[in-house]
């Protein structure tokens, strides 16, 4: 089932590309107390992903941060060194955008926001959607 407004999001851990290698993140300290933007996307690099869905996010993060949200979030699964790589290539982190992974996807199958495509190898990737 896909989760909805109003529930509470899933236990869950995330990663990070830090400068010792991958790191874990807690959903929960993510968003305990704070007010966060979660957004996912299906790929790193992807044409749509790369093209539109990112920057828009990177071009508001300073106005949702001055209506109070504490941190834009963008979640994908993919490895954490993929993820920081797209970071750098598309300046992400200076935007004011944090980018973490779901490698193996659980996160995003308990959300229920889940969609496979085989023919082009997306196998329990993100839908796109904000939170």
């Amino acid at each position: 089932m896909t989760i909805s407004a109003g529930d509470t999001l899933p236990s869950g851990t995330l990663m990070k590309l830090g400068n010792a290698g991958p790191e874990p993140v807690s959903l929960e300290s993510l968003t305990k107390g704070r007010k966060v933007v979660l957004f996912g996307l299906p790929g790193a690099y992807t044409s749509t992903c790369s093209a539109a869905h990112l920057p828009s996010f990177m071009r508001t993060s300073d106005a949702l941060k001055a209506k109070g949200i504490d941190e834009v979030i963008c979640m994908s699964v993919n490895d954490p060194w993929v993820m920081g790589a797209w970071d750098k290539s598309m300046g992400a982190s200076e935007a004011g955008v944090t980018m973490l992974t779901d490698p193996d996807g659980t996160l995003t199958v308990a959300m229920g926001l889940d969609f496979s495509a085989p023919p082009v190898g997306f196998i329990n990737r993100t839908r796109r959607f904000a939170a």
